[in-house]
């Protein structure tokens, strides 16, 4: 399918690999130019010369902390006039309720939270302008269903969401449209390090981790970046703009949800 953004320009936060990379993957291939932030200059260098190579698009990088003013300044600068916004970040480690101090709750707030909508309220008002645009928001599952030992995750997560339920039913007069998309277990690093952590703690492998936790996915895999990159590239293209405010889950059907 052709998703009719060839030649329109994106910026895809934490896209040196993961999750963040597949979108950046999946539009590119579709012809779309990229700003591309990470915090690791090598590995952003490398994800985005690969990128160069296969689809022939421009990418602009920039290395730099995003939940900092400073970080996030140099982002929006490099990303002014974007058609495309998919935001992304790491999500907060797992804990206990009675782990958190404030301070933790802050910077989920800032990764999960507040990053995204300085980005959104940066970069929208050109959308608007031009009447065309797209913004996807990387959230999680956590939101739909949350998860005990991620607390900070879905609180800061969940304050997104309702951010963008209110956002984007303002701005969808203007051609532009939000959503989000929410991850269940993708074969990432954040699944190595939550498995790490159940293997740890059973004293068990991680191959046998991987599959006690698989089980409980009705697909009975892990998603991968490409599948999850295609997805978002959809809710960027030309064919999705009736599509206003939603939470789609992409998770094998591992939320056992009715609607």
């Amino acid at each position: 399918m052709d998703l009719g953004i060839q030649g329109k320009r994106a910026l895809v936060s934490a896209s040196s690999k993961g999750l963040g990379l597949g979108c950046a993957e999946a539009l590119a291939a579709a012809g779309v130019d990229l700003v591309m932030n990470a915090r690791g200059s090598d590995a952003l260098e490398a994800a985005a010369e690969r990128i160069r190579a296969d689809h022939d698009v421009q990418v602009h990088t920039m290395a730099c902390d995003v939940t900092t003013p400073e970080g996030q300044t140099q982002v929006i600068e490099a990303a002014e006039g974007v058609d495309i916004l998919v935001t992304n970040a790491g999500g907060p480690p797992p804990g206990l309720w009675s782990d958190w101090e404030r301070e933790d709750f802050i910077k989920a707030l800032d990764a999960n939270m507040l990053t995204p909508i300085a980005f959104m309220k940066a970069l929208l008002p050109g959308m608007m302008d031009k009447g065309w645009g797209r913004v996807v928001n990387i959230t999680s599952q956590s939101v739909r269903a949350p998860i005990p030992a991620l607390g900070l995750s879905n609180a800061a997560r969940t304050g997104l969401t309702g951010y963008v339920a209110g956002t984007s039913r303002q701005v969808a007069p203007h051609g532009v449209t939000i959503n989000n998309l929410l991850p269940g277990i993708h074969a990432t690093d954040r699944a190595d390090s939550l498995d790490g952590g159940v293997a740890s703690q059973k004293g068990i492998s991680m191959d046998e981790a991987r599959a006690e936790r698989a089980a409980t996915i009705p697909a009975r895999r892990y998603g991968t970046r490409q599948e999850f990159g295609a997805a978002c590239a959809f809710l960027c293209s030309q064919h999705a703009g009736f599509i206003v405010g939603q939470n789609i889950l992409l998770d094998g059907g591992g939320t056992n949800l009715t609607m």
